[in-house]
């Protein structure tokens, strides 16, 4: 970590259960940002139980935070983002599935007026299940936040730092960052990165990942539309209900005025 009070990009990277994959990574980082003026390197350990923690330790000239359980990755990121320094953030998962020889590609798209460049995994290396959840959960993403990136929930994403920390984290909303930025005006960008197949650990996405991303999706659909006119929502659904509450009373008067009969018979 080069040490400056306002270095020129900020690394973040979020790491649960990812023992085997810190010294490389960190190794190849070095390697990969030698030539940038000025940068960090935050590594944020979302509560691992596997010794994670102990092997960032032995890595010199690096911030470390650290949760005493897990949290998510939302959290662990919005954490990152708080403790992070540079005009520039990226941030990239700690699987070494993303390669940090793609991180002067998004500088570069960051440079050019981009606010938000997110990766695309064009040629994914991952097991088709995965690949499967997450061609859905992109689709879904898609048709419902009004947002054109192929890849919303890549983890390899550059930010202009005041775009990083204006973001609200709720639940698990960092699979759709893009979305959020885009709705709140700003520039929205994607380039193509090489991705590479997973060397340790397991994936811990499935199934239920799907699903739960589907609620913080209506979530977020939820709050972009209403969040500042809740009425809009509650009350169409509380005039649903008082109209058929006003039915069943007429038909109810009716059967006692004209047919004598009362609720109890």
């Amino acid at each position: 970590m080069v040490h400056e009070k306002n270095p020129f990009v900020s690394i973040v990277i979020p790491l649960y259960n990812e023992r085997d994959s810190v010294l490389p990574l960190f190794k190849e980082l070095q390697e990969a940002i030698r030539g940038l003026p000025s940068y960090e390197i935050i590594y944020v350990d979302d509560g691992s139980n596997d010794g994670t923690l102990e092997s960032l330790k032995e890595l010199q000239g690096v911030g470390i935070l650290s949760f005493v359980r897990n949290h998510g990755k939302s959290k662990a990121l919005e954490a990152g983002f708080a403790e992070a320094r540079g005009t520039y953030i990226v941030t990239l998962d700690g699987d070494l599935q993303d390669d940090p020889h793609e991180i002067p590609k998004f500088i570069a798209a960051l440079e050019a007026g981009s606010d938000l460049v997110t990766g695309w995994k064009v040629h994914r290396k991952d097991p088709f299940e995965k690949r499967f959840v997450s061609k859905i959960a992109n689709g879904m993403a898609r048709m419902l936040a009004g947002s054109s990136v192929h890849d919303m929930n890549c983890g390899f994403k550059g930010y202009r730092a005041e775009v990083a920390k204006g973001i609200e984290f709720f639940g698990d909303m960092h699979r759709y960052i893009p979305a959020v930025v885009l709705h709140q005006g700003y520039r929205v960008s994607e380039i193509p990165i090489n991705h590479r197949e997973r060397k340790f650990g397991r994936s811990k996405y499935g199934m239920w990942r799907l699903f739960a991303g589907f609620f913080d999706l209506i979530t977020l659909l939820f709050v972009r539309r209403f969040f500042d006119r809740p009425m809009h929502f509650f009350g169409l659904g509380g005039l649903a209900i008082g109209a058929l509450g006003t039915l069943i009373l007429i038909y109810l008067s009716w059967l006692r005025l004209v047919d004598g009969l009362t609720i109890g018979n």
